[in-house]
């Protein structure tokens, strides 16, 4: 008996303790579970603004970088097209202006836009604007390129301008870091700037006038014994005695030829004459071939082969020189001129040749207010006396001007003479490249330098 009570004493005090010891286990992984979850929560909540900033360097700072390209883009042609109008007159810096005004809202017909190209700049967009500034004018590239944003040494504007700089200020849209305290504005200000200017001395120049005059100081590198601002008769080359004098007015008549740029290839106006009209209208003609449309500096040159000079007393001039001059009086009156009608398929080669904003005679060059449909480019070189090999020295600018009481030059003149006023190197070319020499003076293109 007492055996038997014991045992089940026993029994009892073994299903107590487990019992005790599964309430104590139950207690414990609730506990543990617990803990488990507030870590949980406390984990999530540390990693959430972290995972936001991961997110905001994949999408906000992807987006902040193709915003700021656009900009840049922007800055870069409203810089291009305002440089393009500093050409050494007392406008040029108003007409930069203008330029750029244009280019910041109109460029190709459409406004320069950022944000995917949802949001136009210089205007408010919701609660995000965007400024243009206006720009500003340097003589010297260094000057441009070392000044901050407060502008540093600025040229004066007008003549003495050759580079420009632009600066836009955007605000940008923010997506997953306006979640974090450094975005609480949803927006963040992006900056950019562009210079552009005049580039060094071009050694090889396109679209220019192909009509050579001859150094008349080979030691003077800047302008060749030239003086600014000083009128010359330029007038073509003729043999024997009888030579043209100058035309009322200048000093001197320089003399020149016609360096041969026949596009024997060309199918659009093929005839020699057309092709020499309308270089007189508007320079030598875009085309994949240098050779038609270019000239290069220590290139030697031969004359337009039907346009050998003819003896002075024969009081004309080749058909090729009545032609170029016939181009060059559309630059003044728009058609044709009276007297120009032998010309080929003239009625259709005059149709782009509009005349000058500005065509008054021009006392100083400074005073000039034209769209430099009158500023003619043309190649300095060593001699004319042998016509089949001139070499090219540089290349200089001059301004034609009207005859006295008259609104045009007279393309009929029988030693294909006009006024033209020397202005040096003042106005950028439209294409050119500068490798191939190692010259220090001479116009340049529109580049940019930033």
């Amino acid at each position: 008996m007492d055996i038997s009570r014991q045992s089940k004493r026993a029994r009892h005090l073994l299903v107590a303790g487990l019992a005790v010891q599964t309430g104590n286990g139950l207690r414990s992984g609730a506990s543990a579970r617990r803990r488990s979850g507030v870590t949980a929560i406390q984990m999530l909540t540390i990693l959430v603004p972290v995972l936001f900033g991961f997110m905001g360097f994949a999408i906000d700072l992807g987006r902040l970088y193709m915003i700021r390209g656009e900009l840049k883009v922007a800055a870069n042609s409203i810089a291009l097209a305002a440089a393009q109008q500093l050409a050494g007159s007392d406008i040029s810096s108003e007409d930069a202006a203008a330029a750029a005004q244009l280019a910041a809202r109109e460029a190709g017909g459409f406004s320069n836009k950022y944000d995917y190209a949802g949001r136009a700049i210089g205007e408010e967009s919701g609660t995000l604007t965007s400024t243009v500034t206006e720009p500003t004018y340097y003589e010297t590239v260094e000057s441009a390129l070392g000044a901050g944003e407060t502008g540093g040494a600025e040229a004066s504007g007008g003549s003495t301008s050759k580079h420009v700089k632009i600066t836009i200020q955007a605000e940008a849209p923010l997506i997953f870091w306006s979640l974090l305290s450094l975005g609480v504005e949803r927006k963040t200000p992006i900056i950019v700037d562009a210079v552009a200017g005049m580039s060094a001395p071009l050694c090889t120049a396109c679209n220019i006038e192909p009509i050579a005059i001859a150094a008349l100081d080979q030691e003077d590198t800047t302008d060749f014994g030239m003086v600014v601002g000083t009128r010359y008769t330029l007038g073509y080359v003729c043999n024997g005695n009888g030579a043209p004098v100058a035309l009322a007015g200048t000093t001197q008549r320089l003399t020149y030829l016609m360096i041969n740029r026949l596009n024997e290839e060309a199918e659009l106006f093929p005839d020699e004459l057309t092709q020499s009209y309308r270089i007189g209208g508007a320079g030598l003609p875009s085309s994949n071939l240098e050779t038609v449309s270019c000239l290069n500096i220590n290139a030697a040159e031969a004359i337009w082969a039907s346009a050998a000079p003819l003896a002075c007393t024969q009081n004309r001039v080749p058909g090729p020189i009545q032609a170029f001059t016939c181009g060059l009086a559309t630059r003044f009156e728009a058609g044709v001129y009276s007297g120009c009608e032998s010309v080929p398929e003239i009625e259709s080669a005059t149709i782009p040749l509009l005349p000058d904003t500005d065509v008054a005679d021009v006392e100083d060059y400074l005073t000039y207010t034209g769209n430099r449909r009158r500023i003619i480019t043309i190649p300095i070189v060593d001699s004319l006396s042998d016509p089949q090999a001139m070499t090219v020295l540089g290349f200089r600018q001059f301004l034609v001007q009207p005859l006295a009481n008259t609104a045009n030059i007279d393309p009929l003149d029988n030693n294909g003479r006009f006024i033209a006023s020397y202005i040096g190197s003042s106005v950028p070319l439209k294409q050119g490249r500068f490798s191939g020499c190692t010259v220090t003076t001479g116009p340049g293109k529109v580049v940019l330098h930033k």
